[in-house]
């Protein structure tokens, strides 16, 4: 494994790009996985099959995100003690860490095989999609021990300044989860539990990679099995950061799973189209991501360090890149969005009615990177609850309304989807108000 890189001296331009990049396609890889599910049911299980697994999309997001708000917790407070050399304190977040991951997935599977049904009669998935789309969450729900493993143990990377590893560890599982797919839906037979029993194996892989990983290292995020407990003072720091920011995630999609089950009311052409978008526009959303996640590593090892001046150039130049690069991702994939929708499904209702949700998003995510790379930046300083509830407030808030309201009197798919740019340019701009009037500071953060 690389050393960790030197975010508190020398540029900052070029080592921002260095790690948000590699970080951005682990994000793409791992949505790949969910896009191969969805390509080979579609193909060979026919628009049920891949509608019950889209349909499941905002439901695992629920469960997974509060613990990936979590991880990001450890991220910022392993960052500032890298930037203060703790050593001492970085190996006491990095082995509660770990235990957190493992007994929240343990949490998760065992009280999501019970409430599996009930959770997807909420969605009012059509009768000949439900019993394949409990199937499928149920058996992905056996995964979330080395799911939220593989979140957590990217996170503790990402926070030395290493997004190389976690990447070489979803390229050797992602391509093992693709022969997985075709092997238990071509050659067994399989539908929808083939797929998600790929997935499970695909990332129970990933996990013991950079488990394995870390165990090696000489650096002070080493794993030591005897070490292995949780610290109550580290976990608190951790909850303070991450608490805030899993909730948006777990609020964030409770709005998208009503927007999921307004999007399920139109019929499963509309499921499967809106699901095989998703799938392309993950990929811009990734790299808008990975600049604002850059931003909360670097402002959290260099607010460590004590140079804030730094701090504010990391945010300036998180924001133009993620905002160059995000245009160009989006602009490729509407400009041979009919060949790459075609790849979920060749229907031509389900091309259409996808291409008119990329071409909302992708306009949304004009405001969108916005609002990643400020909250990265507040979240670098331990401000976590902030742009927490801004989110919450701006993004699920708008979207519940529009719901509950606009949907009811035009129930169409291009209603739903002005709903996107609508929120996240509210947002963008509560957030940036709220940005140039907090100045953080140690009485805004959990460290003393």
């Amino acid at each position: 494994m690389k050393s960790r890189m030197d975010m508190i001296n020398g540029s900052l331009g070029d080592k921002i790009i260095k790690y948000a990049i590699p970080l951005a396609v682990t994000g793409i890889l791992q949505q790949l996985f969910n896009a191969a599910d969805l390509a080979v049911v579609g193909q060979f299980s026919g628009k049920e099959a891949m509608a019950a697994v889209g349909s499941n999309a905002p439901v695992i997001g629920l469960l997974v995100n509060l613990f990936v708000g979590i991880s990001l917790g450890s991220n910022v407070i392993i960052a500032k003690s890298i930037g203060q050399r703790d050593n001492e304190n970085i190996s006491k977040a990095v082995h509660t860490s770990v235990i957190v991951a493992l007994l929240g997935g343990l949490f998760i599977t065992v009280l999501g095989e019970f409430l599996a049904p009930e959770v997807i009669k909420l969605l009012d998935v059509p009768d000949d999609v439900y019993p394949l789309a409990v199937k499928y969450l149920q058996i992905y729900l056996a995964g979330m021990p080395v799911i939220l493993l593989y979140n957590f143990e990217s996170a503790i990377f990402r926070s030395c300044g290493n997004t190389q590893t976690p990447l070489v560890a979803l390229v050797i599982s992602g391509v093992l989860n693709v022969g997985l797919n075709l092997f238990f839906v071509r050659g067994l037979c399989m539908d929808v539990d083939g797929v998600a029993t790929a997935t499970v194996i695909s990332n129970l892989i990933s996990s013991a990679i950079l488990f394995v990983a870390l165990m090696k290292t000489e650096l002070a995020i080493r794993i030591e099995l005897r070490k292995l407990r949780i610290n109550q003072d580290v976990l608190g720091q951790i909850l303070r950061i991450g608490i805030p920011a899993g909730i948006q995630g777990m609020i964030f999609s409770f709005a998208n799973i009503i927007v999921q089950s307004a999007v399920n009311s139109l019929g499963t052409t509309v499921m499967a189209a809106s699901s095989a978008a998703f799938n392309l526009e993950i990929f811009a959303y990734y790299i808008m991501n990975s600049f604002g996640q850059a931003c909360t590593t670097f402002v959290g090892q260099n607010y460590g360090a004590g140079k804030n001046d730094r701090c504010r150039k990391a945010l300036k130049l998180c924001l133009i890149q993620s905002l160059i690069s995000t245009v160009a991702v989006s602009g490729l994939i509407l400009l041979f969005s009919h060949p790459l929708l075609g790849i979920f499904n060749t229907d031509p209702n389900v091309i259409a009615t996808g291409r008119i949700r990329l071409e909302y998003i992708f306009f949304a995510y004009v405001f969108g990177f916005a609002q990643e790379g400020l909250s990265g930046y507040l979240r670098g300083f331990g401000v976590s609850f902030i742009p927490a509830a801004c989110s919450v407030i701006g993004i699920c808030g708008v979207r519940l309304t529009w719901i509950f309201i606009v949907f009811q009197q035009k129930p169409s798919f291009a209603t739903i989807m002005q709903v996107y740019p609508l929120s996240l340019g509210i947002t963008a701009a509560v957030i940036l108000v709220v940005t140039l009037l907090v100045k953080p500071s140690k009485r805004y953060a959990i460290f003393t």
